[in-house]
């Protein structure tokens, strides 16, 4: 309730502005015609600025530049290539129409000149800003460790999944849901677990290389490359744009514990957006950074990343990333004295929703269980362990795999 509150006082403040920008401008004045064919919902009214259409039960304000801007017509928009023809920088921005009018469910503008614009009313709706704000970038199942067990998620199988787009589909259905989806019976190879990464999106190399294959020698300047036991986190927080998708496959473990660790980072943002809508609020807008810094025999590395806990989308306050890591989280200096403490306490509410046994899921990886991590969403972590443990895995373009479940039909 809280959430919801602070949002539509955050919307309240946001109309105030744009009402104090509209009033900066010349009044001016137009007569429309604005007739509904039988049947069509909708309404019109121009006003100074823009143009406030009334579809379905909601008032769209449609500015006259973004209208003009957004044309569909052969001269504005090439639709085999999904490009924009229009050179912005030439459209006169005190631009309106001469006539308006809806018919046959689309909203039709004649420009001054005498050129023709045609919008289908769903289009406007559905790409207006009072339509993004109330929709969802990435529908998704938020869950704990109880959730996502009932919901009995399946994994894909290999040898189906390398040649059936229907299940690829469905793998990409679970990822997109629940921010992790399992492939079962790939060989225990590096190779295979390449082709099986490959079928998804394309490889992100990095400093640690494109496929990596590791073990508890310490080889790298990470704390990944021991036995011991590592909290929840996010990978690669350190970089500007922390790597979409982890993937890890268990080639080979002989001896005990290993045991991986995983948690919904948004089930416990939204808690903490439920309980606690202000320390929500400061993780989302207070930046800090995160450090790498490896200095071996083989290896120098130093990288600064920066950004908020949460990220949001202005817009609709739906959260896409989280940054995680405390132990690559660099000094804190990038926060008013002021405001220091509020942050400590916002993390530590956000840390305890984080370590709530209920919320922990844990999965034994064994060789042929592929997992992939949405690592914008999900954290992992490990029990310790002993023995040989061997490790395979790599980064996946978060792009790219987006880009894959769109093309088969799917929200993300």
């Amino acid at each position: 309730m809280f959430g919801a509150l602070k949002r539509s006082l955050r919307r309240h403040r946001h109309v105030q502005l744009l009402s104090g920008l509209r009033d900066t401008q010349t009044p001016w004045r137009h007569h429309t015609q604005a007739r509904a064919c039988a049947g069509t919902p909708a309404t019109l009214r121009l006003q100074d600025d823009c143009l406030v259409l009334n579809y379905r039960g909601t008032s769209i304000h449609l500015n006259y530049v973004w209208l003009r801007d957004h044309c569909r017509s052969a001269a504005s928009y090439n639709s085999k290539t999904n490009q924009r023809n229009l050179d912005t920088g030439s459209i006169d921005l005190s631009i309106r129409p001469d006539s308006s009018t809806v018919e046959d469910g689309h909203l039709v503008l004649t420009w001054p000149g005498g050129h023709v614009s045609k919008y289908s009313l769903s289009w406007l709706a559905e790409n207006s800003y009072e339509g993004k704000q109330q929709s969802t970038i990435q529908p998704r199942i938020l869950w704990n460790s109880d959730i996502y067990q009932k919901a009995n998620v399946p994994s894909a199988q290999w040898d189906t999944f390398m040649s059936c787009d229907d299940e690829l589909k469905k793998f990409l259905q679970n990822y997109l849901l629940y921010g992790i989806a399992f492939v079962d019976g790939v060989p225990a190879t590096v190779e295979a677990t390449e082709a099986v990464t490959q079928r998804v999106s394309l490889i992100r190399e990095t400093t640690y290389g494109r496929m990596w294959c590791f073990t508890s020698d310490f080889s790298r300047g990470d704390t990944a490359y021991s036995q011991l036991a590592l909290d929840r986190h996010t990978d690669t927080s350190y970089f500007q744009e922390p790597c979409g998708i982890q993937v890890f496959h268990c080639l080979k473990h002989e001896g005990t514990g290993g045991r991986t660790l995983l948690v919904d980072g948004f089930y416990a943002a939204e808690k903490l957006r439920q309980q606690s809508p202000e320390n929500f609020e400061l993780l989302t807008r207070v930046p800090i950074r995160h450090e790498y810094i490896e200095k071996t025999d083989n290896h120098r590395n130093h990288m600064n990343g920066i950004g908020p806990v949460l990220n949001v989308y202005p817009w609709n306050n739906e959260v896409y990333l989280i940054r995680y890591n405390n132990y690559d989280r660099s000094v804190i200096n990038t926060i008013p004295h002021d405001a220091v403490q509020r942050w400590y306490v916002a993390h530590r509410e956000l840390t305890t929703e984080l370590r709530r046994p209920e919320n922990e899921l844990w999965v034994k990886l064994t060789p042929g269980k592929v997992i992939f991590i949405d690592n914008w969403r999900v954290m992992h972590g490990r029990d310790s362990f002993t023995g040989l443990r061997q490790l395979c895995g790599c980064y996946l373009t978060r792009d790219d795999i987006l880009s894959a479940a769109r093309c088969v039909g799917l929200q993300a």
